[in-house]
This record gives structure tokens, sequence and C-alpha cells, in this order.
């Protein structure tokens, strides 16, 4: 993976408005059948190119949530980052991705409750410019004050 900071936590007492972050991952082979076992989804579109020539897709494509994890990963390993606590994810999926993609997933801060430690973030997934998942996730920040 190609990350654009380290990874870690920001806290929510410096998280600011339009604060964002991303990643770059190629989705490989090893990959979707990984995902395949550990969620069992084991739909051949994902896994025999055989099947998969003959759907609308005209070949094998990444889960669609195999693509959302890596908003995740984003979420939960740079922007809050560690300690950030899932509270809610809406996914809208445009485009498939297939094996040998590039993946740019990022998420961006558009609205902030201090009080409550909640953080709102636009999220999308990009393969070529062009983007193959939207979306909004509203997490739980952590703060120095429990630390």
């Amino acid at each position: 993976m190609l990350d654009n900071l380290p990874r870690g936590t920001i806290c929510i007492e410096d998280i600011e408005m339009g604060m964002s972050r991303h990643l770059r991952k190629v989705v490989t082979d090893e990959d979707i059948e990984m995902f395949a076992q550990v969620s069992t989804d084991r739909n051949p579109v994902h896994l025999d190119d055989d099947y998969a020539r003959d759907t609308i897709f005209e070949g094998r494509i990444a889960h669609g949530m195999l693509t959302a994890g890596l908003i995740s990963a984003v979420i939960g390993e740079q922007l809050p980052g560690h300690g950030t606590v899932y509270l809610g994810q809406s996914l809208k999926f445009l485009a498939p991705v297939r094996p040998g993609d590039m993946v740019y997933a990022e998420v961006k801060v558009t609205d902030i409750d201090f009080s409550k430690r909640r953080v709102k973030l636009d999220c999308h997934c990009a393969v070529d410019g062009k983007k193959v998942l939207i979306g909004e996730a509203m997490v739980l920040a952590p703060s120095r004050k429990f630390d």
C-alpha cells in the first residue's frame, strides 16, 4: 500500500474541516481469494474466469466490500486512525474493480461535533481517476482526554 501519511492517530482535538487522507493499493488475485475465504463469499463472479466472462462484467471483479475495506483502512489507520470507532457507513458502488486495478481510496472531513467526538467523512474509491465507490462515514474519534 502507498499511504500519503504515516499510520497512527489524529485525535479529535486536532481534526480540522477539509482534512483528508488516502491510500493506493493494487487489488490482486490473492486479495480476492483471501477475502472470499474470510467472508465466505465465494460468488463465482469473483473467482471463476469462465463464469465471470458470461456476466454483465465480462470478467472477474473484486468483491465490493473488499474495495470498501480500503476506506476502512484509511479511517482506522490514518484519519482519525488508531482508536477510531465506526458508527455508520453508506456506500454506493459505481463501477467494478478488477484484479490488477490500482485503487485510490480517500476520506475527507466534512463535519465535526467536538462535544460528541463525532466526525463525518466523505469517502470515495477510484480507479484511473474514475470513481468506483462513493459514500459517507460517521465515526467516533479518539481523544487525548482518554489516553
